[in-house]
């Protein structure tokens, strides 16, 4: 099997896998992530058989999706990996990428990432900002029972991956919390422009957000 068709197989498997979650971590979530990983693969010059696998198979096990909330990510994605005859060091970057690119794992300490792993980061930071990064903060706010937005609950900042996981503060507050600090947080030339874009978007719908809440307009 070739690489290009390892990659397309491990895209139908999460497809199939996927399709049908409701929290905005869904298959359009992973497609739109590794059409982004693909666009600034290219113009970063990276090794784009392991970007895109880790990007493919980066939400695979994560705690947010697992029923008992125990993160699962090591262990599924070395399972697909031997499957795939993914061996050496494709798969020790796959699996380094996969398990330390999450923000939950960077709340007290930036992981290091090889290229690759900053492109998957990139990736999946830009589709958590922006329009569809608004999109995704309210369905997983609703998946998660939390109320839209509460004028009386500050953001929070965060002690630990623990700390992080256990946030009940989703909606508005989640912007505070992260949404508007990914810009600054990107590791890409390309996604950092990218960002910007993104991130002014969101700006001007809290804007209207907050005008909109107390009746202005």
């Amino acid at each position: 099997m070739t690489k290009l068709q390892k990659i397309k197989q491990t895209a139908e498997y999460i497809r199939k896998l996927s399709i049908n979650e409701n929290s905005g971590h869904d298959w359009w979530h992973i497609y739109r992530t590794w059409q982004l990983a693909k666009q600034i693969g290219k113009a970063e010059k990276a090794d784009m058989f392991v970007a895109e696998m880790a990007v493919l198979l980066h939400d695979l096990g994560d705690y947010k999706l697992e029923p008992n909330h125990k993160d699962r990510t090591a262990e599924k994605v070395k399972k697909w990996l031997d499957k795939m005859d993914v061996f050496g060091s494709d798969k020790e970057k796959i699996l380094h990428i996969v398990t330390h690119m999450s923000y939950n794992k960077n709340v007290l300490k930036t992981q290091e990432l090889s290229l690759e792993g900053k492109i998957a980061q990139d990736a999946d930071r830009l589709d958590a900002i922006g329009a569809m990064g608004i999109a995704r903060c309210f369905i997983y706010t609703g998946a998660n029972g939390a109320v839209m937005y509460d004028p009386g609950m500050k953001p929070r900042s965060f002690k630990s991956s623990e700390d992080y996981q256990q946030r009940h503060s989703i909606g508005v507050q989640h912007f505070y919390e992260k949404l508007l600090l990914l810009k600054d947080l990107m590791n890409t030339k390309t996604a950092k422009k990218i960002a910007l874009r993104r991130h002014k978007f969101m700006e001007q719908y809290l804007k209207q957000f907050f005008a909109e809440w107390v009746g202005k307009c």
